[in-house]
């Protein structure tokens, strides 16, 4: 029984090849049909260690393309960054927004200047009341009182 079990990883020995993983009975394999499912998947984690170590090196070398086009990762974010806000910027959503907003705006820059009329107009009608010129003149009053002692 050593046999069969050479090159698999520690954990796949003691596993049980005469069940599926649910342990339910169907599919049950003879010995030949184990041995040559335990070579291919010996064959499938080669091809994959492989694979990652080739895609480990594709990066490297990209990385290095990358350095030498002076393409940092800062720049990078910079650009997804302002390619993103490009992209908010063009979709409808934002644009019917802005335009709500620029309304909104508009609206709110007429009511404050309604509202300054309106003060400036009444501030100037009680400056001009008897009431007004009255409190004025007590007021001037007292300075020219507290002047003279």
């Amino acid at each position: 029984m050593d046999a069969p079990s050479q090159g698999l990883p520690e954990h796949m020995i003691d596993v049980p090849v005469d069940t599926p993983a649910g342990g339910d009975g169907v599919g049950v394999l003879s010995e030949v049909e184990t041995e040559e499912l335990k070579s291919e998947l010996i064959k499938v984690e080669d091809e994959i260690a492989t694979l990652r170590q080739v895609l480990a090196a594709k990066e490297k070398h990209a990385a290095e393309i990358k350095r030498k086009l002076g393409l940092t990762t800062f720049n990078e974010l910079k650009q997804n960054l302002s390619k993103g806000w490009q992209d908010v910027q063009a979709s409808n959503a934002y644009k019917k927004t802005q335009a709500t907003l620029s309304t909104a705006g508009s609206k709110t820059s007429s009511a404050i200047s309604s509202v300054g009329s309106v003060l400036s107009r009444t501030l100037g009608e009680i400056k001009e009341s008897p009431t007004f010129k009255s409190f004025e003149e007590s007021v001037g009053n007292l300075k020219l009182f507290n002047s003279k002692t």
